[in-house]
């Protein structure tokens, strides 16, 4: 689900798992951009962020260029990064508990420390920093979505159910005004992308997150991609720049993705997506820029996930903020976007909402249940091959 659980090593350390990434402007706060990362997915009270990891959001101005609806984004060459590190567990408080401690560098190298599960966040240099137990925002029916590939037909149902529901993730939210941090130079619109790398002077990357659902539904194992049936490319695309995958395995994340869009595009019985002569699919390209694009001049939206790169493939300007809010349904989006183009009626999984709404006030996200049920294992790599 999103990308929870979306590789062998994330798998083997929830406290670097990047569940879910989400970028838009403030809705009461002109000219400032609120950042979310979600980690840990299914996370019990007392669990606690790495303090052997960086979690970090990263930034690069972008140009939205409608007339080349392949590759529309023009990447700026400078990238601003907001880095947040984590103490071990200081000595117990006197109720008993176990407090942590954050520090999140922003790009001027200014620091902000916060106390994790201190709603108020800490605060200074125009930013504003929470870390804690959440609410996991994300809604989905894994379950039939897992079925809809292994069955190759739409196997959602009018009312489904929420495999996330009452579940919490370790949530980091930044917010911060874009001018006085990054520059009026910068401009307004962003790529956006979250990592986490290993802790020191030399990081290795071990996860990176741009849209939802990428590695788990488009780079899925679903038995249609003849030149990948062995290697789970999940962990190598882990690996990846934030910004764009390199040369080396770039022809397999093409492969599965023309293979797998295909197949998408069948699930409804006609096609809407014209492939080229060698199989390449009209979204390919774009998927593999692999970011959010929000404009934090525009309006807060909460459904305007993938509008701009909607509105480049449909060669228009876009009319809202882009980006991804809380409580967008981005898998009615995705999966009306892969089977129909938009062309036919919205493809729902019959869930529309989360546990719980989220707040349009910092820290944004609802407070934590803490008695969350048992998780609910649910396949989400592949349909059963």
């Amino acid at each position: 689900m999103s990308d929870h659980f979306s590789g062998m090593r994330a798998e083997a350390d929830p406290a670097i798992d990047l569940a879910d990434l989400y970028a838009f402007p403030s809705p009461s706060r002109t000219g400032r951009l609120v950042l979310v990362m979600d980690v840990f997915p299914n996370a019990r009270p007392g669990a606690l962020f790495s303090d052997a990891a960086s979690y970090r959001f990263l930034l690069r101005p972008v140009a939205v260029t409608v007339d080349r609806p392949g590759s529309p984004f023009e990447l700026g060459a400078d990238e601003y990064a907001f880095t947040c590190t984590f103490s071990g567990p200081v000595e117990s408080d006197t109720e008993g508990e176990l407090p942590q401690w954050g520090t999140c560098v922003v790009p001027e190298g200014e620091s902000v420390a916060f106390q994790v599960d201190d709603e108020r966040g800490g605060e200074g240099q125009g930013v504003r920093v929470y870390a804690g137990l959440r609410l996991d925002p994300f809604f989905m029916d894994v379950g039939k979505e897992v079925a809809t590939r292994a069955e190759r037909r739409l196997a959602f149902l009018p009312k489904g159910t929420n495999t996330a529901q009452d579940l919490d993730v370790l949530s980091i939210v930044v917010e911060f005004d874009v001018a006085s941090q990054l520059g009026p130079a910068s401009g307004t619109v962003f790529a956006v992308a979250a990592e986490t790398v290993t802790a020191g002077p030399y990081p290795l990357r071990l996860e990176r997150l741009g849209r939802p659902e990428v590695k788990n539904v488009l780079l899925s194992e679903n038995g249609v991609d003849t030149a990948n049936t062995v290697v789970d490319l999940r962990d190598l695309y882990n690996e990846e720049d934030p910004f764009g995958p390199g040369p080396r395995h770039l022809a397999a994340y093409r492969s599965r993705l023309n293979a797998n869009l295909a197949f998408f595009d069948g699930l409804d019985d006609k096609t809407d997506w014209q492939t080229g002569p060698d199989g390449t699919h009209p979204l390919t390209d774009l998927l593999l820029a692999d970011f959010l694009v929000v404009d934090v001049a525009r309006p807060y939206a909460e459904d305007s996930y993938f509008e701009i790169e909607r509105a480049v493939l449909e060669g228009r300007p876009y009319a809202s903020c882009g980006g991804r809010s809380l409580d967008d349904d981005v898998i009615d989006t995705l999966y009306t976007l892969i089977v129909n183009a938009f062309r036919g009626p919205r493809v729902s999984d019959g869930v529309d909402r989360a546990t719980a709404p989220a707040a349009r006030e910092f820290p944004y996200l609802a407070p934590p249940n803490l008695h969350p049920p048992a998780p609910v294992s649910v396949p989400t790599a592949s349909a059963g091959r």
